[in-house]
């Protein structure tokens, strides 16, 4: 039986990926770290073994920056772009936003990290399923 394939990438479509199979902890977050590298009050992650990620695009693999001892977040050199975050755990997390088909229902976050991070106002946008809290 084949993975199943998903693809996307960014902007200006020089850096292109191709992730096979089901993504592992589909998830949003609203830490700091997470709302600066996207300027967004929550985002949406997938994380895939890095063997199921292949960079396709003519640009080759993203541009990464170090952003914590054990993570570094990717993007592209030419447009900008966010497209994820490269773990030295064998991990890609990549941005739900980034897929061409970000409303793939396997795309679906089913939880919430960083609860206490997020912008209260933004409280309503979260449904109780991924912890989000009523008012």
């Amino acid at each position: 039986m084949s993975k199943t394939e998903r693809t996307g990438g960014c902007l200006c479509g020089a850096i292109r990926f191709s992730a096979r199979g089901e993504p592992l902890k589909p998830h949003s977050c609203s830490c700091g770290m997470c709302r600066r590298h996207t300027g967004v009050p929550f985002t949406a992650w997938v994380e895939f073994p890095r063997d199921d990620v292949r960079w396709t695009g003519p640009g080759g693999a993203p541009a990464t920056w170090r952003s914590s001892p054990q993570s570094s977040r990717a993007f592209c050199p030419t447009c900008g772009s966010s497209l994820g975050a490269i773990d030295d755990a064998p991990i890609v997390a990549l941005l739900v936003g980034a897929f061409d088909r970000a409303g793939d229902a396997g795309l679906m976050p089913v939880a919430h990290a960083h609860r206490s991070a997020r912008p209260k106002r933004w409280a309503r946008l979260l449904q109780p399923s991924l912890g989000g809290e009523a008012g």
